[in-house]
């Protein structure tokens, strides 16, 4: 049986935790801002992605970004019903 490490809702995130979703490795084929909003999306709370986001629109990265299937971030979270804070943030 594998064990795996407890969740943890209440942590702080450093700016260099949350700087390091900036620059991860995007899946062949996939565009890199889409895929950096995505995987911070994914693992932050609207707090942390809303400090992502400043960071992300400092290098001058597309909030705009599609994936694949022609779909932006925004497009996606849409779909999620408990997404309405982050659905905020991307429509700024």
């Amino acid at each position: 049986m594998a064990f795996t490490q407890p969740a943890t809702f209440d942590e702080l995130w450093s700016d260099e935790r949350v700087k390091g979703y900036l620059h991860r490795q995007p899946p062949v084929g996939e565009n890199a801002d889409f895929n950096a909003l995505y995987t911070a999306y994914k693992h932050m709370r609207a707090t942390d992605f809303e400090r992502f986001l400043v960071f992300f629109t400092a290098e001058g990265r597309d909030v705009h970004a599609r994936n694949q299937d022609g779909k932006t971030l925004l497009d996606l979270v849409k779909e999620h019903s408990m997404s309405q804070d982050f659905v905020t943030l991307l429509a700024r």
